[in-house]
């Protein structure tokens, strides 16, 4: 008896229900969020695809996929069946297991840390409070942090069981760049978590609401590092070098076809759609009404619940279109400017960070100002002056300019000079 006593709540509710009587309906509730929201993640991800291919006809002035169903609605269905028929290739010299199991590994980390963000208030049904998060682990971000570096696996394994020199050469690239960018991303997560004081993704988004201010104010260096390490985490451009076209035809996914080809592509969207709702979570309040308290002191009503939800979404759906502008917007890195940003500019400026925001919270609590519009107005401020003498003064182009060279200002004005010379000369001799 006391063996059963001492069982956890769950489990003892699971061998008996009458010992819980709210156990089946959190049953019922958990089994129905697992549903909709992975459903609703699919349909998203797969939906970016076509986002992907409208933007981008729309920023280059074409129409984009509009034969498919109504305006081309139907489009991602049509890839998916198109894929599933597709016919599997297995080169002779790839390692089969490794080759098979490559795609679930790159897949499968993207599709678990979508369980632990919070996408809106918790509800108060009549059986008890729902919240809207499949699993509000207590380790928060770090299971994020834990979970997406997974992914890498998958790429190396591809690259490494292809037995093919590009690919070989996309997964160490895509190994590296990873490690590199992850230390990065996990060194500016430490100042959400020192001013938050916890490390879960709702207790994260009640600080900033109590605040009345987003953590993208209050630490700006914190969200330009994670911004940029989360576009390298996520392979996109200016940091897709694993699969460079033009220099190693695909990269690590060049022997692979039909669905398991797919799973890769499935995976990059994924982490994408992952990636901007947790810059909406901890930088810009998460599913946090603005104006309102009821929704960050405990259960609520079913609209706001659903208001909430709405405007997580429209936060996450931002930060999509902001993916695929950048990709259609700035050009490839070269290699030494990717490892250059991520190991000289963002990593001492993450660390440094790090000592800036833990003494200037030890100093403003010292002086007894309380966490508000004035103590984010200080931040903010701090949060200027770094910013500007990171990017203007340290930088001064050498990393971030994708097309920079190592000549000097004056010499690349003599070479202008030669340039223009040239050009009169021609002219004159065609008059």
């Amino acid at each position: 008896m006391s063996a059963f006593l001492a069982m956890p709540a769950l489990l003892q509710a699971a061998v008996d229900p009458q010992a819980a009587p709210n156990f089946w309906p959190w049953f019922l509730a958990t089994a129905l969020k697992l549903l909709v929201f992975f459903t609703l993640y699919m349909v998203i991800v797969a939906y970016s695809t076509l986002a992907e291919r409208k933007i981008s006809a729309w920023i280059q002035g074409r129409h984009g996929p509009n034969r498919v169903g109504p305006r081309g609605y139907f489009q991602p269905l049509a890839d998916g069946v198109k894929n599933f028929m597709k016919e599997e290739t297995l080169p002779p010299h790839v390692n089969k297991a490794l080759f098979i199991i490559a795609p679930m590994l790159s897949f499968v980390p993207a599709l678990m840390v979508w369980a632990i963000i919070p996408w809106g208030a918790a509800y108060a049904s009549p059986w008890g409070r729902i919240d809207m998060v499949l699993a509000d682990l207590p380790i928060g971000f770090l299971f994020t942090l834990g979970i997406g570096s997974l992914g890498v696996y998958g790429i190396v394994l591809a690259g490494w069981g292809s037995n093919n020199k590009y690919a070989l050469l996309g997964g160490l690239r895509s190994s590296a760049q990873m490690i590199s960018y992850e230390i990065s991303m996990g060194m500016s997560l430490i100042p959400v978590l020192l001013l938050a004081g916890n490390v879960t993704m709702r207790t994260i988004v009640n600080q900033q609401a109590e605040m009345h201010a987003w953590n993208v104010v209050t630490l700006s260096v914190a969200f330009v590092t994670y911004l940029i390490s989360a576009f390298a985490e996520t392979n996109r451009l200016p940091f897709d070098l694993p699969e460079a076209e033009s220099e190693l035809v695909t990269g690590y996914h060049t022997e692979y076809s039909a669905m398991k080809f797919s799973m890769f592509m499935i995976a990059e969207y994924a982490n994408m759609v992952t990636q901007s709702a947790m810059l909406a979570t901890l930088f810009f309040g998460g599913w946090d009404i603005p104006f309102m308290t009821a929704d960050n002191t405990g259960a609520v009503s079913g609209p706001l619940v659903l208001l909430s939800v709405i405007i997580m979404m429209a936060k996450t759906l931002f930060f999509m279109f902001f993916y695929i502008w950048i990709r259609w917007t700035l050009p490839r890195f070269r290699y030494d400017q990717l490892m250059s940003l991520g190991w000289k500019l963002l990593l001492p400026l993450a660390l440094g960070y790090i000592v800036v925001v833990a003494s200037l919270m030890l100093a403003l609590d010292a002086m007894g100002i309380e966490r508000g519009l004035a103590y984010a107005g200080i931040f903010l401020a701090v949060n200027a002056v770094i910013l500007f003498i990171a990017f203007s003064l340290i930088d001064r182009g050498r990393v971030l300019s994708p097309a920079y060279g190592r000549a000097s200002a004056e010499e690349l004005a003599r070479l202008r000079g030669i340039t223009a010379a040239r050009a009169n000369l021609s002219t004159q001799a065609g008059d």
